[in-house]
């Protein structure tokens, strides 16, 4: 049996550039800050209660937390000498969107791969 490829299996195509996906991934990729939006959850909480738990220095945390606000995640609020934040989940949707939307695709390009192999195999 001679195998045939398709050049859909291996031609990706131009990428759109996607800023603000871009941001929101790159904010996810640190485990700090991954850790920060894990401890966000639901409520707000004040920026001097949120890095708490860090073993580094408040100004360190602020950075992290400044990444963060860049990529949408997290909306922060002033009262008097206070910040507050809370965590915006919509970037996350998209993010999670976006994978779905990757998926897809590959489950269909590994069933069509493993029914070649199988085809090989008989």
């Amino acid at each position: 049996m001679q195998l045939q490829y398709s050049s859909f299996w291996f031609n990706i195509g131009p990428m759109e550039p996607e800023p603000d996906l871009d941001r929101t991934l790159a904010a996810l990729g640190d485990k700090t800050r991954r850790a920060l939006l894990e401890r966000l959850g639901d409520a707000e909480v004040r920026v001097t209660d949120l890095a708490a738990p860090f073993a580094m220095s408040l100004n360190s945390v602020s950075k992290h937390i400044r990444v963060l606000e860049a990529a949408g995640l997290v909306r922060r609020r002033r009262v008097g000498r206070e910040h507050f934040l809370s965590l915006d989940r919509a970037p996350l949707a998209a993010v999670a969107t976006w994978i779905e939307q990757q998926r897809d695709p590959w489950l269909t390009r590994l069933d069509d791969f493993a029914a070649l192999l199988e085809a090989e195999q008989a």
